[in-house]
């Protein structure tokens, strides 16, 4: 069992199941978006403008003759502000998510780094564990 949650954690964070992630979660606020221009602002205009050709003088006719409400600018706000606030948790995530990646192979890479050392001799790479240099044949000090 730990074995299979190891493997999706790691599966999980790739950089690539991040971005699709990312991406899923971003279309759809900005999906939000555009299903608000088009429904809250420009059908309403075009409405009107139908409205203005048919003679319909005033908005109250025009919103009984083509069953037609307000233009609704406070929706459409409504949506890109749900939109910029989506954007920036998610920012915010992926940052953070980074950041515990980074601090990951930082760790990984000084575990690395411990299996050798540097002949003060030769300055050939040697194993950590050398007591003699194998190039130098030089004592080392432990």
């Amino acid at each position: 069992m730990k074995k299979l949650m190891g493997e999706f954690k790691e599966f999980i964070m790739r950089g690539n199941v991040m971005d699709l992630a990312v991406g899923v979660i971003i279309g759809g606020a900005f999906g939000a978006i555009v299903t608000s221009l088009c429904e809250d602002i420009i059908t309403p205009l075009i409405q009107l403008i139908i409205g203005k050709i048919l003679g319909v003088d005033s908005i109250d006719e025009m919103t009984k003759v083509l069953n037609v409400g307000p233009i609704a600018f406070g929706s459409f706000i409504s949506a890109v502000i749900n939109f910029l606030i989506m954007a920036l948790i998610i920012f915010l995530m992926v940052k953070a998510i980074n950041k515990l990646m980074n601090l990951r192979k930082k760790e990984e890479e000084e575990e690395e780094e411990a299996t050798t050392k540097v002949c003060p001799f030769c300055c050939s790479e040697i194993d950590i564990k050398a007591t003699r240099c194998p190039h130098c044949t030089s004592e080392l000090k432990e």
